[in-house]
């Protein structure tokens, strides 16, 4: 502990001084965000934030003459709940008093130095802050300080919240030293001293390992990181920033209702899973293995920006459809069985609507949902009305067609299922005493057929031309637990592909799988493309139960826990182990907002029991166990980069004379061939990043805030995996490159891939169905079935579709989750402050910025190339999920920096 000089601001009245002020609080994990324009332009020749070695006070303290005068100018944004609410009348009282008296803020200036006699942290100097104006939206407040020459270089700001309502702190600029000001990137909630009597520490952008952290800095760095570990007790507050680890105990609602109950995903060999944040909520009475769940969900504060709209469009549109759109159409469409009587009905939903009581009241919802909500003249009801998907605006009937179907395994939404053929004949590795014989029903003698002389099978495994989309293993095992559901049923499926000469898939075969089940055998189909009637119907209806499946999967796997789900425990670790000057920190930063939020969210009203998955999806209340099944058996890290995923599924093989080091088995693959492209630009961004922080192995292998990160996200973030021999290490700058190259990866490119076009694809369901209801015709067939199905198979086709409550639901969500915020912040648009503090790192930045631009480019011409028929063709869509930069809204397009919806 030490005393703290503290200054009286020369424009407040009479300060009171606080017996010894401590810093030893918490610090911060410094949220940076671009500087303001204004800031820009008033001081455009400064290099923001950096703190050069020479700027030193320049006089003792007997020589006020050589002291520097320093005024601290701090930006507070004007926030609908937070404390500045006080002064559009919602509160008063004794806050009003301290902004009379000039005591909102207590500063602490922190210096880099110990001091040389007793080799103790040097006093830190305080000063209260004024309020001084109020701007578009922002307050700014203001202290004075006097430096002494000896202080040293400045490596922190210590801030203590005196009113009794957060704030939202954007930035703090110093300003009156001979070489420029200084500017402290904040972009983070202050609690009150009433909630949290800590001081808050916010460093400076120039960035350290943990070996060069300044002396007087080291003691800070380390009680930082202990206070966002926290001791993990007690249920956490709205205001904490502690960082812990729990299980998925929280999916479940046992206190409402037996039904909702729901097995702990995460600590046991059955239902192995990622951690999540710890809320610490209180267990369940009905099930003491399950949280109680509430109206909020806790993340650490930061984490959390529900106050500053321009910063949580996406989270407040999702929340509004998920509260109150959603419960609006269920008060309309009161029979949740009701499917569409015919096509056209189908087609209402997009030039017709939905009219929905009493939406029309809610100039909110027109406000954040216009796509959606749309007011109806000289009416009290207001609409539902969907947009017209692209897929269905070029042409009306791709869903219907084969080649469509095909398409779409390379340049649709879930482009990271198809896998080379490696083995024949196809076989389940699945128990055959519990689920029948293990061999496929597709043989030699059906492909050869399908394939037309083209060459034998042996001849097409040999060069390479036969595909699969194998979802039998993982689902089969769910098969008569999903059928006890009602309106739903299941399948184990496989589909098969043959890569013609032209580069397209033509899709050969679906198999669908019923395992043995109520005194019945196993029950096993073969459907292809056919010439006549019934086998055409029955071959469309196979096809929906396969896309049912593939949506299903794309959503709970490709999307849910290969991006969002898996990243959780990487965000917690950065957060507990890497302090906010850490350069490893400041490169992962902007690559984690806002997730933690968007995955609480989806807990609450996404894949939680009774949620919007497990209603309007074939599952049903097996989803989530359905994604712990593919965390156990699938997911590993070293195969989560793009061009390892490409080897691991044989669409490639490493080739130094090919682009990227890859050659294609499929050379027309959309998603690949733009995949690489952002891959190799990420990969040489941060390859001059780390390289310029670590210059060989030895540093990887001493920076113990690295080690712990990588030991604690493999050990505790994703535990029920520690024992995995495929971890990669970390003893070089090399392994350090490959695994922040693979988080960056699946926090922009893969999670863009799986979901901005969501609603461009699925947004026609039949084209993407997230439920197949009723079971095949020709499963067990009955006469009267039978008889039902030759006399009209469309109406077969109508039954099995979604519902037309559930289909409402998921457009309403799936549009809002394809759109982008207006202030969505895309890969290599903007230079974070901490990256623009050392001109070399700014360079690397401007090239991997300068790339992204080229890269633009080059899809745009792929997509105008004849040649290239999975992206170019009449009615075609072009492949553009990769395109780095997008406007706001559903665009198809645009790749963010982090998973923000």
């Amino acid at each position: 502990m030490f005393k703290t000089q503290v200054h009286q601001s020369h424009t407040a009245p009479t300060l009171f001084l606080l017996n010894k002020p401590c810093i030893s609080g918490p610090g911060t994990a410094s949220f940076s965000v671009r500087p303001r324009p204004e800031f820009r332009k008033k001081y455009r020749n400064v290099r923001v934030g950096y703190v050069p070695a020479n700027i030193k006070a320049v006089a003792s303290d007997t020589d006020t003459q050589k002291s520097v005068s320093v005024k601290a100018t701090v930006t507070v944004k004007l926030t609908a709940g937070g404390f500045l609410s006080s002064l559009t009348g919602l509160s008063h009282g004794l806050d009003d008093v301290s902004d009379w008296l000039g005591k909102t803020l207590l500063l602490e200036v922190v210096s880099s130095e110990v001091d040389p006699k007793t080799g103790l942290e040097k006093k830190p100097i305080g000063a209260y802050a004024h309020r001084a104006a109020e701007k578009d939206g922002e307050v700014t407040y203001e202290s004075d300080f006097v430096i002494p020459n000896d202080f040293g270089e400045i490596g922190a700001v210590l801030v203590q919240n005196e009113h009794h309502k957060e704030m939202y702190l954007r930035y703090i600029v110093l300003d009156g030293f001979p070489n420029g000001p200084i500017e402290f990137n904040c972009s983070s909630w202050v609690a009150s001293k009433f909630d949290d009597p800590q001081k808050r520490v916010f460093f400076t952008n120039k960035s350290y390992l943990p070996l060069e952290t300044p002396s007087g800095l080291k003691e800070i760095r380390e009680k930082e990181l202990v206070t966002l570990r926290g001791n993990g007790q007690g249920e956490r507050k709205s205001y904490d920033r502690i960082y812990d680890y729990d299980v998925y105990d929280d999916l479940g609602d046992p206190d409402s209702s037996p039904e909702l109950t729901r097995p702990v995903l995460g600590g046991s060999k059955q239902y192995p899973y990622p951690r999540r944040c710890r809320t610490g909520r209180p267990m369940s009475k009905i099930d003491p293995k399950a949280e109680t769940r509430s109206s909020t969900v806790y993340v650490p504060r930061d984490e959390a920006f529900s106050d500053v709209k321009e910063l949580t469009f996406s989270t407040n549109t999702l929340y509004s459809a998920l509260h109150a759109v959603v419960p609006a159409i269920e008060s309309v469409i009161t029979d949740t069985s009701l499917g569409f009587p015919l096509f056209t009905k189908i087609d209402e939903l997009y030039n017709q609507g939905i009219n929905v009581p009493n939406l029309k009241k809610n100039k909110v919802l027109q406000d954040i949902l216009p796509r959606l909500v749309r007011a109806i003249t000289n009416s009290a009801d207001g609409v539902l009305q969907f947009e017209t998907p692209q897929l269905l605006l070029r042409d009306k009937f791709s869903w219907f067609r084969d080649e469509e179907f095909s398409r779409q395994t390379l340049a649709g939404l879930n482009p990271y299922s198809i896998q080379l053929v490696k083995e024949w004949p196809l076989k389940s590795t699945l128990d055959p005493k519990i689920y029948g014989p293990p061999e496929s029903a597709i043989t030699t003698e059906m492909v050869e057929r399908e394939i037309k002389g083209f060459m034998t099978v042996d001849e097409a495994l040999k060069q390479k031309k036969l595909f699969i989309i194998d979802y039998h293993d993982i689902l089969l095992p769910y098969v008569s637990e999903v059928r006890q559901i009602k309106g739903t049923t299941l399948y184990g499926s496989r589909a098969l592909f043959f890569l013609g000469p032209d580069n397209t898939l033509k899709p050969l075969a679906i198999e669908l799988v019923r395992p043995p089940m109520d005194g019945k055998p196993q029950w096993k189909q073969v459907f292809t493309p056919s010439w006549e009637a019934t086998g055409s119907w029955l071959w469309k209806l196979a096809k929906t139960h396969f896309l049912a499946h593939d949506t299903g999967y794309h959503q709970l796997v490709s999307h849910w826990l290969r991006t969002h789900c898996v990243t959780e425990p990487y965000i917690i670790a950065t957060n507990r182990q890497l302090s906010a000057m850490h350069p490893i920190y400041r490169l992962l930063h902007p690559h984690f907002r806002y997730t933690m939020e968007i995955n609480a969210l989806a807990r609450e009203a996404l894949i939680n029991a009774d949620g919007i998955i497990e209603s309007a999806f074939t599952p049903g209340k097996y989803s989530s166990e359905i994604s712990s099944a593919a965390y156990g058996l699938q997911w590993r890290f070293d195969t989560q980069g793009l061009p390892a995923d490409l080897i691991s599924r044989g669409i490639a093989v490493e080739d130094p004379s090919s682009p990227h080091g890859l050659k294609l088995s499929i050379p027309d693959y959309p998603f690949a061939n733009d995949g690489l492209l952002l891959w190799d630009a990420i990969k040489e961004w941060v390859t001059d990043y780390v390289n310029f922080f670590y210059k060989d192995a030895s540093m990887v292998k001493s920076d113990a805030e690295l080690q712990a990160w990588w030991t604690e996200i493999r050990t505790r973030g994703h535990e029920d995996k520690k024992d995995e021999t495929w971890w990669p290490d970390l003893k070089t700058p090399q392994d350090l490159i490959g695994i922040v190259t693979t988080m960056v990866w699946v926090t922009s490119g893969h999670h863009a891939a799986v979901n901005f076009g969501q609603y461009a694809y699925a947004g026609y369901f039949p084209n993407r169905p997230t439920i197949a209801r009723t079971n095949l015709p020709s499963e067990d067939p009955t006469e009267e079935g039978w008889r039902r199905f030759l006399h009209k198979p469309e109406n077969e086709l109508l039954a099995c579709l979604p519902t037309q409550l559930q289909a409402a639901k998921v457009l309403t969500v799936l549009d809002v989750l394809s759109s982008h915020s207006p202030d969505e912040e895309y890969l290599g648009e903007h230079l974070e402050p901490a990256w623009g503090a050392d001109p070399l790192i700014k360079a690397a930045f401007e090239r991997f910025s300068g790339r992204l631009k080229e890269i633009e480019g080059i899809i745009d011409a792929r997509n105008e190339d004849k040649n290239l028929k999975n992206r170019h063709g009449a009615g075609v869509v072009p492949y553009e999920l990769l395109k780095p930069f997008s406007g706001a809204g559903v665009t198809g397009k645009g790749v963010p920096y982090s998973i923000s919806i």
